[in-house]
């Protein structure tokens, strides 16, 4: 049995689907083949998951400090499982609903492993069928990276996949790694009541973020008693009966800390390898990730890359931008390349952070002449009414006022990015935007003030 379509799409994840739902919606013939359901990491064990989960979290904190608001509560209690169980509600609607959209473009998706036969000829197998499409994206997705010596057991030491699926709290918990995904996890875990060190290998936790935007975080680290560790070396671990035991240097002696569980979150890998890409002319870096130019093309022609499985910000809408560039690239109309220097950039733990552009420190080193305004969310008045005052608005010009960056760290920063995201990406100016009206009382005015601020004229800071 085979079958030919317009464009053959291996991987059902955000790049995948995306790619489908797009190029049917231009018109193409789709086929998306795909091992488990639709959806992949971000739906079932990434984005969507772990911040039910993190919701979870914030509901917990919320009713904890009922009190400050007259609110008369019992003393909250947590079960897990029933979070959990409310997390899997929330993915098998989602993915429904994705599978109901799929079907409604007359998108044809293939259950089960494909393997590349014929990269020249777009050529897909699976299991005793062969597919072939006039164009091949391929969108296989990652998955967690483990520490050598310290394999993923699901018991004690724990991926993040793991971490999603467990119904009970660990009374102690270590985390590897303190980029976005181990803070987001010592962030939930810290609020549901296990007691978490975090061990990073840099010299701060959250590398990439602004250092005033992270240095907040920390701080709200430490007052929720999470240990951190900054610029130290794991150096191993040894998994006992009651728990495992991590031990990491910072040069100049060496500690053993001692937990329930670890979290190994030490980024993750790109599928490639397994997929039938050895010796069919596509190009595999050291790390392997397939290579790509800058319109997701890759060294054979006809077939694409997109998603986690290219060097680029492993980010759900990262991808969908990319599936949406290597349609058009399909379709002929000659899409500009994305410039991942202005991605937009989300971190769900508490506080939250949000942001786009270059930090301070790389726009300087990047050769701009460089202003910055800082607004405390400390003076906005939204925030102090939710009891919510802790972080900043932060942004980044140049010299003739042209905005750069923008960061965000505290309450709902995630959905506060936007207009600074449209900012960035429009080379708007602080002129530009000084002028636009902010509604008073919202979390949102503070960038307002912050542009009016880098005018010379403030009002309330």
């Amino acid at each position: 049995m085979s079958g030919r379509s317009d464009v053959l799409v291996l991987g059902g994840g955000p790049g995948g689907y995306a790619a489908a739902l797009y190029g049917a919606a231009a018109g193409r013939s789709v086929t998306l083949v795909e091992e488990a359901r639709v959806g992949g990491t971000c739906l079932h064990r990434g984005c969507i998951p772990a911040k039910e989960l993190l919701q979870t979290a914030e509901v917990l904190r919320t009713v904890r400090a009922a009190a400050a608001f007259g609110i008369g509560v019992d003393t909250p209690t947590l079960d897990l499982a029933v979070s959990v169980a409310r997390k899997q509600q929330v993915v098998d609607r989602l993915t429904k609903g994705l599978e109901q959209l799929l079907a409604g473009r007359s998108v044809t998706v293939v259950p089960g492993r494909g393997e590349v036969v014929d990269a020249a000829a777009h050529r897909v197998r699976v299991g005793d069928e062969t597919l072939e499409g006039d164009a091949l994206i391929l969108a296989t997705g990652s998955a967690p990276r483990a520490l050598p010596g310290l394999p993923f057991d699901g018991v004690r030491v724990l991926s993040s996949d793991h971490v999603l699926d467990r119904a009970a709290v660990p009374e102690s918990a270590v985390i590897i790694g303190g980029g976005a995904i181990g803070c987001e996890f010592a962030s939930f875990l810290a609020d549901v009541g296990s007691r978490v060190t975090v061990l990073e290998a840099l010299p701060g936790i959250l590398p990439g973020v602004d250092p005033e935007a992270a240095a907040i975080v920390g701080r709200l680290f430490k007052r929720r008693k999470v240990s951190v560790h900054t610029g130290v070396t794991v150096q191993g671990g040894v998994v006992t009966d009651s728990g495992v035991e991590v031990t990491y240097s910072d040069g100049a002696s060496t500690t053993v800390v001692a937990a329930e569980v670890v979290v190994v979150s030490v980024g993750r890998f790109p599928r490639s390898a397994g997929i039938g890409l050895e010796g069919s002319g596509v190009g595999i870096d050291g790390r392997g990730y397939v290579e790509v130019d800058g319109r997701m093309r890759t060294a054979v022609p006809g077939v694409y890359a997109v998603g986690d499985l290219v060097p680029t910000p492993a980010l759900a809408h990262v991808a969908f931008a990319e599936a949406i560039v290597a349609i058009k690239e399909i379709c002929g109309e000659e899409p500009d390349p994305i410039d991942y220097s202005r991605v937009p950039w989300g971190i769900y733990c508490h506080p939250e952070v949000a942001f786009c552009g270059p930090t301070e420190e790389a726009a300087r080193a990047a050769g701009h002449d460089v202003v910055t305004s800082v607004h405390r969310f400390a003076g906005n008045s939204r925030a102090q009414i939710m009891g919510e005052a802790d972080g900043l608005v932060k942004i980044v010009a140049s010299a003739d006022g042209v905005i750069l960056g923008v960061h965000i760290v505290g309450p709902w920063a995630t959905e506060l990015l936007g207009p600074g995201y449209l900012a960035v990406n429009w080379e708007a100016t602080v002129g530009d935007l000084a002028s636009l009206i902010q509604p008073h009382p919202t979390l949102g005015e503070l960038f307002g003030e912050s542009v009016l601020a880098l005018t010379g004229r403030a009002l309330h800071g």
